[in-house]
């Protein structure tokens, strides 16, 4: 079954200043194309008829690396909205409340984690199967969507997200990233 580019649950203009539609649709197009070479190597595979998120835990070498892109590309997307940004509630807030002080805390050791990143990847705001949270940064197109822990929030970290809009400054990216945050979203994928 074909894959497709799934739409933006907003306007590509909705999340400026902080991701300019430019930027946006330059990013949306590297998605595409991630979308397009899962298509040309998913023939054959014997996997054909997988959902993304059986066909990441399945999937080797290149075919795993464009179904772990298009499954992250997507992912991130839902993370993002115009009425994002501010803080977490209830839940949310508690869990990280109780693994790094508050809000402050955890933003601070997401972005330490992330601009220690020296090249492609994401930075993800993990659930523990123990149902604590935890922050990852994996490198290229690794996804923690294989393994044990939930991936609760993405950030891309490939020069294309931050570029364009930033040029040579990830931290800044980062911080029009908090912006447009949809907590909301990020809390309702707590186990």
């Amino acid at each position: 079954m074909p894959f497709e580019l799934p739409d933006l649950p907003y306007a590509r203009t909705a999340l400026e200043p902080h991701v300019s539609a430019a930027a946006l649709e330059a990013h949306r197009g590297v998605h595409r194309e991630h979308v397009e070479a899962l298509n040309r190597l998913l023939p054959g595979s014997g996997l054909e008829a997988l959902a993304l998120p059986e066909l990441l835990r399945r999937a080797q070498g290149r075919l795993a690396e464009a179904a772990a892109e298009a499954w992250n590309h997507a992912f991130y997307w839902s993370c993002m909205s115009p009425r994002g940004g501010g803080e977490p509630r209830g839940a949310l807030a508690d869990l990280l409340a109780r693994r790094y002080g508050n809000l402050a805390g955890f933003r601070a050791e997401f972005e330490r984690m992330a601009l220690a990143q020296p090249g492609p990847g994401w930075a993800w705001l993990v659930q523990r199967p123990d149902g604590s949270p935890g922050i990852l940064v994996t490198r290229g197109a690794s996804t923690p969507a294989t393994g044990s822990d939930t991936p609760l929030l993405a950030c891309d970290l490939w020069e294309h997200a931050w570029w364009m809009d930033h040029q040579d400054d990830r931290a800044a990216y980062l911080a029009g990233f908090w912006k447009v945050v949809d907590w909301e979203a990020v809390a309702r994928r707590l186990r």
